[in-house]
């Protein structure tokens, strides 16, 4: 191991015994990092996370100073995005700065206001994202994404901010070290049944029902509603089959709730089906307790949209159905349903086909060796997308060394931003209140002096 190379692998989302995608990703790439130095992870709020051979901090990663203090020794930093000033400050270091793009932000948020009632978000809050996108495109040494699709959307958009010339064609004419795909991964240990927990235990799902599980939350830009209308067409007819939810409340406390989970709710309940045939964690699963749920399912399952999200998503969660080879039925036109259908994993359904929903549904269920042939088929997707396989181009860039860019590079982008954000103060907190929040921080930065919390 390169013990003198210090890398810091930043978290935007909280990591713990509860978490999301984002931060499963971001735990991940602090252990798969160990090989190529000492690894610190950085996350944003207390957890209770052990560390395991990294070091890690809770800090403010949205506060320019407290982030800077904290990695001003970085070799190499990997996260999603940074503040706008941290962003500009460490392009003008040596630290090698790898900016990961698995999630598009915007197209994101589209999807996510959309899904919340309104048509868009306000002007302020969408510039805003849009600047801070256009800074972490002209200050990173390298950047990641999770699939091809994503990696054509990226250098698209990195032609347009000028990352793509005749010297960078020159270096490399493929761009892999420019941007590369690490998808999400899948765990080299295999599930371990630990204790029951829906068979026999959840009040309604019996010892000989089917089970079909939903493996993450109910965000906006799914459709869980054409899942549930197939199932209660399917409770009309036979009453073994049981569709579980993992997680309807985000574990990030700072994640609104979703009104597609609400949605979802009120249409099991206007059918009828609630607690008889469609059932939901009212909470989120821990994520080492994920195997226990997954291996008493007989399918995973997940729906999305015709829309601009799903074309460029990566449905993270239904990695799981693979990791404990359960067969999956989801939507077809994105990266995870090319796949299915690619590799034989399951059934991958047209966007809101309630009637292919239910026919694919009975199929894998009751045809014994189409069943067992899907399942045969998730060995070869746990080998390719292991975590310490993924990772590799992760790790070959961090190897490299950062390059300082000029600062009139992101003077035009940065200047803007400020002048959004204070527009955005104004619009939320009024004039008088927007200044107060500056007087504000300004008195909370000069007081501080320790620094971010560590645990070893």
């Amino acid at each position: 191991m390169n013990a003198s190379r210090r890398i810091y692998v930043v978290s935007n989302d909280h990591v713990g015994s509860s978490m999301a995608g984002p931060g499963i990703r971001y735990l991940n790439f602090a252990r798969e990092l160990r090989s190529e130095g000492d690894v610190t992870l950085v996350v944003p709020f207390e957890t209770d996370l052990e560390p395991d051979g990294f070091d890690l901090r809770v800090a403010n990663v949205w506060d320019p100073r407290e982030l800077g203090t904290l990695v001003a020794d970085a070799d190499c930093i990997v996260a999603q995005r940074l503040a706008v000033p941290t962003m500009r400050k460490l392009s003008r270091t040596r630290t090698r700065r790898i900016y990961d793009l698995y999630a598009p932000l915007h197209i994101e948020n589209l999807a996510h206001d959309a899904g919340q009632g309104t048509d868009r978000q306000p002007a302020e809050a969408a510039e805003l994202n849009r600047l801070a996108e256009a800074v972490v495109l002209l200050t990173g040494d390298a950047f990641i994404c999770a699939s091809e699709t994503q990696r054509d959307l990226w250098l698209g958009a990195l032609l347009q901010a000028g990352r793509v010339d005749h010297a960078s064609f020159a270096r490399d004419p493929s761009l892999r070290r420019l941007i590369d795909v690490v998808p999400f991964g899948i765990s080299t240990e295999p599930p371990q049944a630990r204790e029951r927990v829906l068979r026999g235990v959840m009040p309604g799902i019996g010892e000989q029902d089917r089970v079909l599980i939903w493996p993450g939350g109910i965000w906006n830009w799914f459709d869980p509603l054409t899942v549930i209308d197939a199932v209660a067409e399917l409770a009309r007819r036979r009453d073994d089959v049981r569709l579980v939810f993992l997680g309807l409340r985000h574990p990030n406390p700072f994640v609104p709730a979703m009104r597609m989970a609400s949605k979802a709710v009120a249409r099991a309940e206007e059918l009828g089906v609630r607690d008889r045939a469609v059932f939901f964690n009212e909470g989120w699963v821990p994520y080492e307790q994920r195997g226990d749920y997954l291996l008493e399912a007989d399918l995973g399952v997940s729906a999305h949209f015709d829309d601009l999200e799903s074309r460029f998503a990566f449905r993270t969660r239904l990695l799981d159905c693979f990791w404990a080879s359960l067969p999956v039925v989801t939507t077809s036109g994105d990266v995870l349903g090319d796949l299915v259908e690619r590799r034989g994993l399951g059934c991958a359904v047209a966007p809101g086909d309630v009637a292919g929903w239910v026919a694919a549904l009975e199929s894998l269920l009751d045809d014994v060796d189409e069943y067992e042939r899907a399942r045969a088929a998730t060995a070869s997707v746990r080998r390719d997308y292991a975590w310490p396989h993924v990772v590799e181009p992760l790790r070959r860039m961090a190897r490299e060394r950062g390059a300082p860019i000029a600062s009139s590079r992101t003077v035009l982008p940065s200047a803007s931003w400020i002048g959004w954000r204070v527009r955005h103060a104004v619009a939320d907190r009024g004039a008088a209140g927007a200044a107060t929040r500056v007087a504000q921080l300004a008195a909370r930065r000069v007081s501080k002096r320790a620094l971010p919390w560590s645990r070893r």
